[in-house]
């Protein structure tokens, strides 16, 4: 029983990095502010404009809108259409069709994560709190604790590796991620790039890595708070 409970604090530490992390990235997949910003900072309008494809920021915003309400439907493919000179034009040529569903199915692994790793920890948490034994609570205490002190840790590393080099962790990351090469769009020719920019890319990586982090601090000064309580409360 002992061992049992000793693998289940583990397992929920080892939870907890994923939980915060899976969380922070589908923030920001849905967080249509997030392709605002984006839009604006890196100048998607002129790029899009340069190209021959004039838009308004409103229809540029609904593009955005367009891509999260794909990534959460059941839809395989997306199908989005524009006005170019006063013609619809279909904006994803079938290379970016195909690469949407390849990130797609990442996402959804992400949604998935998040879930599974949602129910292990509140249900830990759950049986801790009810069990009205202090050691179980303390034991909770340390487990929030120790799961945001990984996040933290994990978090570091990914924003070490990113500010020595970038490009190499973005590389590897779609080496890792993709069994095809796809993702290498024409920043030139291929709308989805210029709709969401490679130095886009790294800065919504840098939301979620800020946002992991912070959540893990927030977590952990929970259970560290507790724990200083608890033991002032002894002394």
């Amino acid at each position: 029983m002992k061992i049992l409970g000793v693998a289940a604090k583990w397992l929920f530490i080892l939870c907890v990095p994923v939980l915060l992390l899976s969380a922070s990235i589908g923030w920001a997949v849905n967080s249509l502010w997030l392709y605002k910003y984006g839009f604006h900072k890196y100048n998607v309008g002129e790029t899009l404009a340069e190209s021959g494809l004039e838009l308004t920021d409103s229809e540029v915003e609904q593009i955005y809108a367009s891509l999260i309400s794909y990534y959460n439907s059941d839809e395989e493919y997306i199908h989005l259409t524009v006005v170019k000179d006063g013609e619809p034009f279909v904006l994803f040529n079938q290379r970016e069709v195909a690469h949407l569903k390849d990130v797609k199915g990442l996402f959804w692994l992400d949604y998935y994560l998040f879930l599974a790793t949602l129910i292990y920890t509140l249900g830990y948490a759950g049986v801790s709190l009810l069990w009205r034994r202090k050691k179980y609570w303390h034991r909770l205490a340390w487990g929030m604790v120790g799961g945001s002190a990984l996040t933290l840790i994990l978090m570091m590393a990914l924003g070490l590796g990113a500010l020595l080099n970038i490009d190499q962790l973005f590389l590897q990351f779609h080496l890792i991620s993709f069994s095809n090469e796809l993702w290498q769009l024409d920043p030139t020719r291929d709308y989805l790039i210029m709709l969401v920019p490679q130095a886009f890319q790294y800065n919504v990586a840098v939301f979620f890595i800020v946002a992991a982090a912070g959540l893990a601090i927030i977590l952990g000064g929970v259970g560290g708070g507790y724990l200083l309580l608890t033991r002032s409360g002894e002394t």
